[in-house]
């Protein structure tokens, strides 16, 4: 991993490591070889505690050459089959800097060498890349802050500067926070047009056969309570932020630019069916008056939230029965005679 300070390396790593582990079966080790950030080996570590990756380390040598040398040779004796690198970064492209990251890069000879570039830089961020591949002719790019306002204009700058492949997308936080890199749906972003495809690519992931069969015999039954609700609201949150997700809807991000979408939308939800006993998550009908203000009162809402949540669910499960029943395509013949 090479790049600036602060343009996202560690995080990316960590992400990197987790997808692969996750996605491709791999066994990665992770090597901090920034000797210089202020807590960079401790921040290393506590995203690897957190994918339950392993983190390999030496504290005390000041020799990053030395250390990914190490590293190796402790993969190749533990078998990992992925090395990540992560090296340190400056403010400023210096040339100390860009000679650290060179010996390294001639010292362990890496399959693919990425460049991580954080999205909102702009110019600078073109500016960076071509510095980093005058020394490292690197492989490809990585574009961290995709989740915020910036759509990544950058990558279009960035590939005609440095003819490099942009490999992965940064969408947000989590350590599930990463794309593959598709120009097609990066200019659908760009242009404000969404980008459906990878919303339903993240569904899939999500997506339990088994227990949509079940949930759908559940809608057939008139048995879908707050519980298949809480875990549905589960799925959702696994697919990354709002804002992200979102955006990807076509003509949402450009409607809601200037609403701050918050990723804890849902706690209120959470917590007033956390409040309810399992009868009355089965059994919504049986939420009286006296059960409404001791549900409010357990979850830190008010009554009207919890009338509100009531009446939101129980308009869901009409209209989820009437699209089990054969009801969605007399739906769509309204919808169209209201054309």
């Amino acid at each position: 991993m090479s790049g600036l300070q602060g343009s996202g390396k560690t995080t990316f790593s960590g992400k990197l490591a987790n997808y692969l582990k996750t996605k491709k079966s791999k066994k990665p080790l992770l090597v901090a070889c920034d000797i210089y950030r202020p807590a960079a080996i401790n921040q290393l570590h506590v995203v690897g505690d957190q994918i339950g990756v392993e983190v390999y380390s030496e504290p005390e040598n000041k020799n990053p050459v030395q250390i990914a040398q190490n590293a190796i040779a402790y993969a190749k004796q533990n078998g990992f089959n992925v090395v990540i690198v992560d090296t340190a970064g400056r403010l400023a492209i210096d040339e100390a800097m860009m000679t650290e990251i060179s010996n390294v890069h001639k010292a362990i000879n890496p399959q693919e060498t990425l460049f991580v570039v954080d999205a909102m830089t702009g110019q600078d961020a073109v500016n960076t890349a071509k510095a980093f591949n005058d020394k490292l002719n690197f492989e490809g790019v990585v574009l961290t802050k995709l989740d915020g306002d910036t759509r990544g204009g950058a990558a279009i700058s960035i590939k005609s500067v440095v003819d490099k492949p942009i490999k992965f997308i940064g969408t947000g936080e989590k350590m599930d926070a990463i794309d593959v890199f598709h120009p097609a749906r990066m200019a659908d972003r760009i242009l404000g047009m969404g980008d459906v495809v990878s919303l339903v690519e993240r569904a899939q992931e999500q997506f339990d056969e088994e227990e949509a069969r079940k949930l759908q015999k559940k809608i057939a039954k008139n048995q879908f309570g707050f519980d298949d609700f809480l875990n549905q609201i589960q799925q959702v949150k696994k697919m990354g932020s709002m804002k992200d997700l979102v955006g990807m809807i076509p003509g949402a991000g450009k409607a809601l630019k200037n609403v701050d979408i918050d990723d804890d939308a849902f706690k209120g939800i959470e917590a007033i069916i956390h409040s309810m006993t399992p009868t009355e998550r089965t059994q919504p009908a049986v939420i009286n008056g006296s059960r409404k203000k001791r549900i409010a009162a357990g979850s830190g809402t008010s009554v009207q939230q919890v009338n509100q949540l009531l009446k939101q669910f129980d308009q869901m499960s009409k209209m989820m029965k009437m699209m089990q029943g054969g009801g969605g395509r007399k739906m769509m013949q309204a919808m169209g005679k209201m054309r």
